[in-house]
């Protein structure tokens, strides 16, 4: 058993050494010191985390109750993991009690530094000055392993718990072998914005693969013998919520062991495809799921393959990758999808998916490799509307016939570790989705001055915008000019939004068709 109170100490310890190098010492020491059946938690806690990245559950609490002065045994980390644990799978009627009972439980027996450091974890906030990436690095310290090394394990793993535990148990030649597996899934290859074909083909040199960009919700589908799992391109598990998918993935596709990424798209009665938002209750539901099911049926579309016949294929070009899923598939439920090496014929292929009612196309360097979580330029992704994902970091109380609601929201960009404000908004969500919007944001709520709710950087929304401009209210420089919410984007973690760095560059390619003021 290894007791709480040294992690509470360590991240005291931590919040007090302003050196990054102090900081990696630290971690490391403590890290090496961990029994490997211990190290995956601590790791998570370490990151502000109740569980680890790849474990979909939620606390489902905005924090700790009260508790008189500590008694009973000392805490213990497969203690406090237990306790977490039984708070997230209590449900049905007297769930809040019972959560506050467990944590009430925990939190009793906890010293003074201890409850702040239940505290920080289960509000996901430890203020320690630790990043993932700095974790990362003490762990390939702490365990004689390659930075780079670690760093593709990660990739391949998408959990720092799980490249911990792997490493501990290992060493450095247990994180060079790992590789895709079914069952563990990976973090997703993602693209660039890019808004002119010349400067895209360029860039694949000469040849570019362009597939219809769907306004549907990313998966990433496995297969081991009849064990088929579906995971959100965030990793959360949603096998229970798409039955239909597995069913056909049973019954059309290939009985090997596979994994593939592709987006699903959710249809109503006529086949027409339905709002984002409604196919996000697909994902979301764990009752009634048959009876939705059957009112709110999926079409699926698969782009990637990066496991094929129990053999890994990563680091594949993507021409072999699609070879490989038209196999795998028997050429059913493919993204739409050409070979084009002229500008014309690319914007030919874009008006045709705009016209059947899509977001856009992807382009993709038919000689790329997969780079699990990669972003540049071997994907680009171009649209006809000008959009940008942003993170909500506070909300005003909503007046006049909004009242009751937090809905002005403040938007951000990604901006580093921290995010920046780039604008606000209230327009573009109904009237339920305000109110679900309200309710979401209480719980992240981590301050409130009467007016201004401050919250955790956690909700992401995909925000269209008139043009981007100078800002002297913001410290980013930069605002949005008639912001408006296309969609409440469930499926996108607040480390993929957009970046300042990204804006930039989009405010600069406005002065392509447009004079600038001197």
């Amino acid at each position: 058993m290894v007791e709480f109170g040294r992690l509470a100490d360590l991240c005291r310890r931590l919040r007090a050494s302003p050196a990054r190098l102090d900081k990696l010492a630290l971690l490391a020491e403590y890290l090496r010191a961990l029994p490997a059946d211990a190290i995956g938690t601590a790791v998570a806690f370490l990151t502000g985390r109740a569980f680890p990245a790849s474990d979909p559950r939620a606390l489902g609490v905005r924090g700790l109750p009260e508790a008189a002065e500590a008694t009973g045994p000392s805490l213990s980390l497969e203690d406090v993991a237990a306790a977490f644990a039984a708070v997230a799978d209590a449900g049905g009627a007297g769930a809040r009690r019972a959560r506050e009972e467990l944590l009430r439980g925990l939190v009793a027996r906890a010293s003074t530094d201890e409850r702040e450091t239940l505290q920080r974890i289960v509000a996901g906030e430890m203020r320690t000055g630790v990043s993932d990436g700095l974790v990362l690095e003490a762990i390939a310290r702490a365990f004689a392993a390659p930075l780079e090394t670690a760093r593709r394990t990660a990739l391949m793993l998408g959990d720092l718990s799980q490249v911990a535990a792997l490493a501990a148990r290992g060493g450095a030649a247990a994180l060079a072998s790992a590789t895709a597996r079914p069952g563990v899934p990976l973090l997703p290859m993602l693209a660039q914005i890019a808004d002119d074909f010349e400067d895209v083909l360029a860039a694949h040199g000469g040849t570019s693969a362009l597939e219809y960009k769907y306004d549907g919700a990313r998966i990433q589908l496995h297969r081991d013998g009849e064990h088929i799992g579906i995971w959100t391109r965030r990793l959360s598990d949603v096998t229970a919520s798409l039955p239909d998918v597995v069913e056909t993935a049973r019954r059309e596709l290939a009985a090997s062991r596979f994994i593939l990424d592709g987006e699903v798209l959710a249809l109503d009665a006529a086949g027409r495809p339905l709002p984002f938002q409604e196919l996000m209750r697909r994902f979301r539901r764990v009752h009634e799921v048959e009876r939705l099911v059957r009112a709110m049926p999926l079409t699926l579309h698969f782009f990637d393959c990066l496991m094929a016949d129990g053999r890994a294929l990563i680091d594949e070009p993507y021409w072999h990758r699609w070879e490989a899923l038209a196999a795998v598939t028997g050429g059913r439920h493919l993204a739409e999808r050409t070979i084009v090496t002229s500008p014309a014929a690319a914007r030919e292929f874009l008006a045709q998916a705009l016209a059947a009612g899509h977001e856009g196309v992807m382009a993709k360097d038919l000689r790329s490799a997969y780079e699990p979580g990669g972003r540049g330029k071997r994907w680009f992704k171009l649209k006809s509307a000008e959009m940008v994902d942003c993170v909500i970091v506070a909300v005003d109380r909503g007046s006049g016939r909004r009242s009751g609601w937090l809905s002005n929201y403040h938007l951000a960009v990604r901006d580093g570790d921290t995010f920046a404000d780039v604008g606000k908004t209230f327009k573009g969500l109904t009237d339920q989705q305000f109110a679900e919007m309200t309710e979401r944001l209480w719980a992240l709520a981590t301050s409130d001055d009467g007016y201004t709710v401050r919250v955790r950087p956690e909700a992401v929304v995909e925000v269209a915008y008139n043009e981007i401009q100078k800002s002297p209210t913001y410290a980013s420089g930069l605002a949005l000019r008639f912001a408006r919410i296309t969609r409440i984007r469930d499926d996108k973690a607040p480390g993929e939004a957009t970046t300042l760095a990204e804006l930039r560059a989009l405010y600069e390619r406005q002065f392509t068709t447009k004079g600038r003021a001197v």
